[in-house]
């Protein structure tokens, strides 16, 4: 039995698929209210804020992926995840459960420099500082021996279906409205995405093979990276139509904060949009050489053949 903590968002639902694909049937999602993605999933509710739920959510586990997503609240992320996490380990250390935790970069250098497994955790804003937190705590337990666990850490998504952020916000689902796309801080820079189903299909690999534990690993992007002005130029070409867009520097967002909540929680994330983005999964694609990793070219083409 392999359990996904946090299920029913973009990246859980891509990661049960391919776990039925490839790995195994026996798959039990845990939420609050939790969907089945199979007709062959256990559905369990349950709350990870609460020790003795999460305890039980991973009894009877060999492997659990904590890939439970908050909404963009600062407060509630400061408050939330940190116990979360805890009772994630505490449960999976008790069972003799492995784990696999689904991380952000949200902890790293919002600068151009090149981001590897290796990068020092250097975060900017509340938010960041919460994803230091907890991944190091989840650091700590390995680095001790106290619990079998790997780190698959993605950059921003963009994908079908459920997938959420700032490029899907501001860039695909104003394409998918007719509206003006809105592209953040610049067009000019290079941005490293990575599509959603390749996100779920490379975390269910890492996760089933066993040498991979104890690490932490990037997850696998196209590294023919595109830019914003790139990006919109390609989606335009696949619907056969111009697609106008404007550029939303950092003080228009800082004006939009003071009459909008979410663009007040974006504050702190648009400093990394001002240089390239070079999220390396060398590691990754050397380990799997014959994984296949979408290329922009083919993921926006599937976005907007779709819309």
């Amino acid at each position: 039995m392999q359990v996904i903590l946090g299920a029913n968002g973009q990246i859980a639902d891509e990661l049960a698929k391919e776990l039925k694909r490839n790995y195994t049937s026996a798959i039990r999602l845990v939420s609050r209210n939790p969907i089945r993605v199979n007709e062959t999933d256990d559905i369990f509710p349950g709350n990870l804020l609460d020790e003795a739920e999460t305890a039980n959510a991973v009894k009877g586990t060999e492997i659990a992926y904590l890939t439970v997503g908050l909404p963009l609240n600062s407060a509630q992320w400061a408050a939330q995840f940190p116990v979360i996490m805890k009772n994630v380990i505490n449960a999976c250390k008790k069972h003799g459960t492995r784990l696999v935790y689904f991380d952000n970069t949200y902890m790293y250098p919002q600068t151009g420099v090149r981001l590897t497994e290796e990068t020092a955790f250097q975060p900017f804003g509340s938010k960041g500082r919460v994803r230091a937190q907890i991944a190091s705590m989840l650091l700590d337990e390995m680095r001790r021996g106290k619990i079998e666990a790997v780190i698959c850490r993605a950059p921003e998504f963009y994908g079908p279906g459920k997938t959420q952020s700032i490029t899907r916000s501001f860039v695909f689902e104003n394409i998918k409205r007719n509206k003006t796309i809105r592209v953040p801080v610049s067009d000019k820079t290079l941005r490293t995405l990575i599509w959603t189903p390749d996100a779920g299909r490379a975390t269910a690999m890492i996760g089933n093979t066993f040498d991979c534990y104890q690490q932490t690993w990037h997850l696998p992007c196209d590294d023919n990276r595109l830019t914003y002005q790139q990006i919109i130029e390609y989606a335009a070409t696949v619907r056969g139509s111009r697609l106008p867009y404007s550029v939303m520097n950092r003080f228009i967002f800082k004006i939009g904060a003071l009459f909008s909540n979410q663009l007040k929680e974006l504050q702190e994330l648009l400093p990394r949009y001002g240089y390239d983005n070079i999220f390396d999964s060398a590691k990754f694609k050397d380990r799997f050489p014959k994984f296949p990793v979408t290329t922009y070219q083919e993921g926006i083409a599937e976005l907007i053949r779709g819309f």
